[in-house]
């Protein structure tokens, strides 16, 4: 199908009056922390930021929607998804600063790790495939997060614009579903508690409680595999820019990724799928092998990842 660029700035016959499901959603979210906020004040290091940083999220949604009544067409539509979108970054180490409050259970999982597998595959799949064009592909498919969602969302937007509002609106709730575990299952990953701890005690199977720790430390390992790779580089950079002690159980980058997956098979569009595939089964196996998360957390990901398309799919108000 053609893309006539013309057709994208046509004012919309019938515009969306209000606030998209997306939107409200999101606004949702904002509610629901805020009341944490409230619960949590004492404990919380940046308070101030973090109403300021809601304040701005609630200015901008506003904003977008009246640049939107102004001049309602499709492309106006897509700047309002693309801004909620933009905010997830800033959303996901928001997280950090409700869950640090709370006491962390990395121990709690790296124990179940051991149950289940009787070792820490994190910890050794690296040592057990070292090869530096390996780590490039691991350090590749992790990166392709949002590349990946990127892709799908102007697929929708451009091959099948009816079902653009359900896809974005599916993205964006399952990130949010997401956060909300995240705050309150404080679960650090391997890359931060692996250090904490000290990689010896974990290999002979001791899980020490840290308690409040993270509440003050933040450091991380750096990721294992080939460190002059530019995909390796590029994935530092991604964790230097983002990543925080947050945010390991379930796999969220398993998870939404496998929503990316079931929302590329329902458009049978074979190239979309093709293209998406490879990357997929990396980002499953890259998430354990840079330590992000233990081997149940990627499981937890596929699993809950399903479960949330299927339900959010069913919440969608279709008359959208």
């Amino acid at each position: 199908m053609a893309i006539n660029i013309r057709d994208y700035f046509i004012r919309d016959i019938n515009p969306v009056k209000g606030l998209l499901t997306a939107e409200w959603i999101a606004m949702g979210y904002l509610l629901l922390t805020l009341l944490m906020m409230t619960i949590m004040w004492p404990k919380l290091i940046h308070p101030e930021s973090m109403l300021w940083g809601r304040f701005l999220f609630v200015a901008s949604t506003l904003a977008a929607w009246g640049v939107y009544r102004l001049f309602p067409c499709r492309l106006a539509l897509l700047a309002r998804v693309v801004l909620q979108m933009a905010y997830l970054s800033w959303w996901y180490p928001d997280t950090y600063e409700l869950n640090r409050a709370l006491p962390n259970l990395d121990h709690f999982f790296a124990s179940c790790e051991q149950f289940f597998f009787g070792c820490q595959p994190s910890l050794l799949f690296s040592q057990y495939v070292p090869w530096g064009w390996f780590s490039e592909l691991m350090c590749m498919g992790y990166v392709s997060y949002f590349p990946l969602m990127t892709l799908l969302l102007l697929y929708y937007f451009f091959q099948r614009h009816n079902e653009f509002l359900k896809a974005a609106f599916v993205v964006l709730g399952s990130f949010f579903a997401y956060y909300v575990v995240f705050i309150l299952l404080p679960v650090t990953g391997p890359q931060f508690y692996y250090l904490a701890v000290g990689s010896d005690q974990i290999a002979q199977g001791i899980f020490p409680d840290l308690g409040d720790w993270f509440l003050t430390h933040s450091e991380r390992m750096a990721a294992p595999g080939w460190k002059d790779g530019f995909f390796y580089h590029l994935l530092d950079l991604t964790h230097d820019a983002g990543e925080r002690p947050t945010a390991a159980f379930p796999s969220s980058h398993v998870g939404v990724t496998t929503i990316i997956m079931l929302l590329a098979l329902r458009t049978r569009c074979k190239w979309l799928v093709l293209t998406i595939m490879p990357f997929y089964v990396l980002m499953c196996l890259s998430t354990v092998y840079i330590y992000a998360h233990y081997a149940i957390d990627a499981l937890a990901g596929l699993v809950t990842g399903t479960l949330i398309y299927f339900l959010l799919l069913r919440l969608y108000p279709n008359k959208e």
